[in-house]
């Protein structure tokens, strides 16, 4: 996508909003790799997502600065919940302030650590999962979070054409590539879902749990 393309949908989307705009800001001031932020359109597109499913329990896995959590959070009803788990410490007190500035506070739950220890722990099943952290654990994340999905719920995992890396690594193939692809291959063949990948940003995979 060209920066003039990416610019005219920006300008024909719905405004991001200043609370958001402020945290995108600030990641970009404050934190290394602010690229990881998923930024006005595909913040967006998730909220989109949460209006069309409607997801009673959401679950994130690799919160960053906030941002994507946000956004899911911006398309929940009254009733939802969004559960999300980042592992690295140092980044908690930032999200906690943003969080507890935003009008979704009391329904947002951030957990700090290792989501393979948390997940279990949370005695909750979930309509929707979005997958964005540690790219070499990625299938090991999909396994652990398939049966906590309702059947009929959806996961989304961001970041699953990896800059084109996936069709395009030479002759070194790097442990996050690696990781990316043993996941792609391995929900492609997957018969208990259908899949999707949409190729915006970095791509997104879609994928719905069959009933």
């Amino acid at each position: 996508m060209t920066e003039e393309l990416e610019d005219y949908i920006l300008s024909h989307i719905d405004e991001e909003g200043e609370m958001l705009s402020r945290l995108d800001r600030e990641t970009h001031l404050f934190h290394l790799r602010p690229r990881m932020c998923s930024g006005h359109l595909q913040g967006k597109l998730l909220k989109m997502f949460v209006r069309m499913i409607r997801p009673k329990n959401i679950l994130e896995l690799g919160t960053f600065t906030g941002y994507s959590a946000l956004s899911l959070a911006d398309g929940m009803t009254g009733d939802g919940e969004l559960h999300t788990i980042e592992i690295d410490d140092e980044l908690e007190d930032f999200i906690r302030e943003h969080f507890e500035n935003s009008p979704h506070a009391d329904r947002l739950k951030l957990h700090v650590g290792d989501a393979r220890e948390i997940i279990p722990q949370l005695g909750l099943t979930f309509d929707l999962v979005f997958i964005d952290a540690n790219k070499r654990q990625y299938l090991e994340y999909y396994n652990l979070v398939f049966d906590y999905v309702t059947p009929g719920g959806f996961i989304i995992a961001d970041n699953t054409l990896w800059d084109g890396k996936v069709v395009d690594y030479g002759k070194k193939l790097d442990a996050q590539t690696a990781g990316i692809l043993e996941f792609n291959n391995f929900v492609a063949r997957d018969k208990r879902v259908e899949k999707v990948i949409l190729p915006l940003r970095d791509g997104l995979t879609l994928i719905h749990k069959l009933p």
